[in-house]
């Protein structure tokens, strides 16, 4: 039984090569599975059926169409495989353009390698076959890959557009008022708002401008001075019976180091508003603070429905939001998570993530106490 996309479920018309491949397809499939885990950095965290995805149907085109006897030219020919390989992979994984191409170009070597270990003669026809139907399978791939990503990057302005419509009416409508009003104490009133709608546009756009160097392959320009972590924990807790109410529960204790003040207090900010967002509501966000070998460990908590294993990675990609969250109607433009792992990469940290049912949802920021010797430390490039 073959798994090619017409549905041919008889084998009577495929050559012999093809039978032998097709009896060979779960070895194939084993090999590719292995190679991609060891040398795709992006797939070692994929389970298994979001990483096989549709390489079996795939592989069975190519099967098809060695065969002299089926209609079928290419394991492209009149079928959206790998369209739909390129398109999940942009939906549901930390893949980039590199990564999908290597991954098929290690499916061309899992094929040879299994082919010529079971001594299976092809003529030059059916290894030409097996080559384009590959070098086609990358082209469609990587252009609905870039598609789905096109997609991300427009619901994103659109969000982006929605966030910065609010202090930016807010900032006009001060500044109308002030030419309207000759009360000096109501126009400094008046312009304090408009001041601090502006500094909050300001904040998103250093954010994403920031987030998109990061991503770009680029150090963050980080300010670094000597300040106790607690100070910033302090200012956000003044804040909290504005904004979140009895809900936050901090837990400090005193730890000094370098860091940039302003991009860790937007770090805790977000992941404060994100456990707000998408915690349970009435359950409490807990802050807890740490150091431990040199290290500062600053953890944000929330109960709630857990991040799947699967949206673990995308939701610290620039333009992607976890489905929980589209399909929930949030309102958001997916910078936040980004940006806090570019903060933490560029201070030489990390930021780690633990959710579960039974956990809840745990974000940890880890990073060195002293983060100067990191400055000029290498960032990597994931678009």
């Amino acid at each position: 039984m073959t798994l090619a996309d017409d549905q041919n479920r008889a084998i009577a018309a495929l050559s012999a090569n093809a039978r032998r491949m097709l009896e060979l397809r779960d070895e194939v499939l084993q090999t590719w599975e292995q190679w991609v885990r060891e040398r795709v950095f992006e797939a070692r965290d994929v389970q298994p059926p979001f990483l096989i995805n549709t390489m079996p149907a795939f592989y069975d085109n190519i099967v098809e169409s060695i065969s002299p006897g089926t209609p079928r030219t290419s394991a492209v020919d009149g079928t959206t495989v790998a369209a739909e390989h390129g398109g999940e992979r942009a939906r549901i994984t930390a893949y980039n353009h590199s990564a999908l191409i290597e991954e098929y170009q290690l499916f061309r070597g899992a094929i040879f390698h299994v082919l010529r270990r079971e001594n299976v003669q092809l003529d030059f026809d059916e290894t030409h076959t097996i080559n384009s139907s590959i070098d086609s399978g990358i082209q469609e791939a990587v252009e609905a890959f870039s598609l789905v990503h096109s997609g991300f990057r427009e619901r994103f302005a659109a969000a982006l557009t929605h966030d910065l419509r609010g202090p930016l009416s807010e900032t006009v409508t001060a500044l109308e008022l002030i030419r309207l009003i000759d009360d000096p104490a109501r126009i400094k009133s008046v312009a304090a708002k408009a001041l601090s709608s502006a500094q909050r546009m300001g904040s998103m756009i250093d954010e994403l401008l920031h987030t998109m160097r990061f991503h770009s392959g680029q150090n963050i320009e980080l300010t670094l001075t000597s300040f106790d972590i607690c100070e910033v924990l302090r200012e956000i807790r003044a804040d909290a019976p504005a904004t979140y109410g009895a809900r936050l529960h901090v837990t400090e204790r005193p730890v000094k180091g370098y860091w940039d003040r302003p991009a860790l207090k937007r770090v805790l900010e977000n992941l404060v508003s994100n456990a707000l967002k998408y915690g349970s509501a009435g359950t409490p966000i807990t802050i807890t603070l740490d150091e431990a070998y040199g290290r500062m460990l600053l953890s944000v908590h929330n109960e709630g429905p857990p991040i799947p294993p699967d949206e673990q990675e995308c939701i610290f990609q620039m333009y992607r939001r976890a489905e929980s969250a589209r399909t929930n109607d949030k309102q958001g433009w997916g910078i936040g998570l980004p940006y806090v792992r570019a903060v933490a990469e560029s201070h030489g940290g990390s930021v780690g993530l633990d959710s579960s049912q039974e956990r809840g949802t745990t974000f940890t920021v880890d990073l060195p106490v002293d983060a100067r010797p990191s400055q000029n430390a290498p960032t990597l490039s994931l678009d």
